[in-house]
């Protein structure tokens, strides 16, 4: 699994180093620049992490110039899971039922992130071509996990919330549903209310790349206050991917 440019290369983490600079590159994206926090991020050794790496496979965009002895040589990275703990990291957001249910292999996409000097390039299209190596690799049915925008009040987010609620909406079987704990309704505004033009433009680019693939989002949005964010589930049905296959294969769902 593995795609290459001079510099870059993408595959599964092979060791405890290659896991250690994927956990620092997490936490300089999502400690450093979004404010995140967490019971097992190590402040002092510039790690984020949680009890759900043990159980995953971690996918990384290498860049072969940067020294892995100081752990700087991940630039890019996908968690990846297929539910090994008998439990998901989104099931701490979104009630997962109707997946679980639906007796489909699923993997869980998760902790995505690209070192700030690596963004706007092709660092994206390279980890989204692994993964569509891993889908293909392992029969994977239906993909899954949280997406984020960024910020904890939902008022300024009424209209690209809105909008992926009219218009992207998971069907039934396949619709995670938002914890009541921290549920936010996404029907914030009628569909002749919402500024398309300016939704779009709020939507970040990650949740843009699976509504191309023709994804759709669970019932409620969650607010995250750990980690800073207001968190949608994502539902990608391979099986309906039909035309657009190609697009994901060639990572342009991520451009």
């Amino acid at each position: 699994m593995i795609r290459e440019e001079p510099h870059l290369s993408v595959r599964l983490a092979r060791d405890g180093v290659d896991l250690e600079a994927a956990q620092r590159l997490r936490y300089e994206v999502f400690v450093e620049e979004l404010g995140a926090d967490g019971p097992l991020v190590d402040h002092q050794r510039r790690l984020e992490r949680d009890a759900f790496d043990a159980g995953c496979e971690h996918l990384v965009l290498v860049d072969r110039r940067r020294d892995p002895g100081r752990r700087e040589h991940v630039v890019g990275v996908y968690r990846l899971g297929r539910g090994a703990a008998g439990r998901y990291c989104s099931e701490g957001e979104f009630d997962l039922g109707p997946l679980r249910r639906s007796g489909r292999r699923l993997l869980e996409l998760g902790r995505s992130c690209v070192h700030r000097d690596y963004r706007g390039g092709t660092a994206m299209v390279h980890l989204w071509g692994g993964v569509a190596d891993y889908v293909r690799c392992h029969a994977i049915e239906v993909l899954f996990g949280t997406a984020s925008f960024h910020g904890t009040d939902p008022r300024p987010l009424s209209h690209p919330l809105s909008l992926l609620h009219h218009c992207h909406l998971a069907p039934p079987p396949l619709r995670p549903r938002a914890l009541p704990e921290a549920f936010v309704g996404m029907d914030r505004l009628p569909p002749h209310r919402i500024d398309r033009r300016a939704a779009m433009r709020a939507i970040p680019a990650l949740i843009k790349g699976y509504l191309r693939l023709g994804g759709f989002v669970g019932e409620g949005a969650f607010v995250d206050r750990a980690f800073n964010t207001v968190d949608v589930c994502l539902v990608v049905d391979t099986t309906l991917v039909g035309g657009r296959t190609r697009a994901l294969y060639a990572g342009e769902a991520a451009t």
